[in-house]
């Protein structure tokens, strides 16, 4: 069981989406507000949260800033604004994925059951062994699920760190973003290619001294991304 905070003002969509999370067995808050979801998220912490963007008051892309502020729970934002740069605006504020709505029962609870995966690939690569890995001055700690950037820890958000290790569990081996999207959230369609360059950028903000001349996850012009060597 998932225990999932929806914020969102609509109430039909709220009743249907409730209704629906509660049928699965997942136990779910709902709320209408920005300001009501952060309160609910700083008195009983959930699992998930599913978030809209159009909210009275506090804007949604605010509430997740707020969010990542001080937690890294997933966050899944579920919005009729489908446009690109809704998505990647959406993306880069810190979700960790975006389901444009309406959508079924079905997608959102495949599309939460992806984004909870916050373990390393199944099939992990040559550089996937138990002891930490050390990147110049970045260090991976795979059992412990930590990342440091020169003795400090890097805070990364569930699908930036599962992105990280599934690079770094690679290293000089070129994936392309649609191989990225199968492994790393677990589903693909059209146009999703933007939830990867927009993880990509957070993760070398948080990982790379200079972010725009990055040394670990490198672009591989017009196909996709690699981890730089060890």
């Amino acid at each position: 069981m998932t225990r999932v905070l929806l914020i969102e003002d609509d109430p039909a969509v709220r009743r249907g989406v409730t209704l629906g999370l509660r049928r699965r067995g997942h136990e779910t808050e709902a709320v209408a507000t920005g300001e009501d979801g952060l309160e609910a998220l700083a008195a009983s912490p959930p699992d998930l949260v599913l978030l809209d963007l159009m909210l009275p008051g506090m804007s949604g892309l605010e509430v997740c800033r707020r969010i990542r502020e001080t937690s890294q729970v997933p966050v899944v934002i579920l919005s009729a604004r489908g446009d690109d740069i809704d998505v990647v605006v959406g993306l880069e504020a810190g979700a960790d994925d975006y389901i444009v709505k309406p959508s079924s029962d079905e997608v959102i609870e495949a599309r939460m059951r992806a984004v909870m995966r916050r373990l390393a690939p199944s099939q992990p690569g040559p550089a996937a062994g138990a002891e930490p890995t050390v990147h110049g001055d970045l260090e991976i700690d795979r059992l412990a699920l930590r990342v440091c950037r020169s003795g400090t820890e890097v805070t990364l958000a569930p699908s930036e760190l599962k992105l990280l290790l599934f690079l770094s569990a690679w290293p000089e081996r070129t994936f392309s973003r649609q191989q990225l999207l199968e492994q790393v959230w677990e589903h693909s369609y059209y146009g999703d290619a933007r939830l990867v360059d927009a993880c990509v950028m957070r993760v070398r903000s948080k990982i790379e001294e200079d972010p725009r001349h990055p040394r670990h996850i490198q672009t591989v012009r017009g196909f996709g991304y690699r981890f730089g060597p060890l």
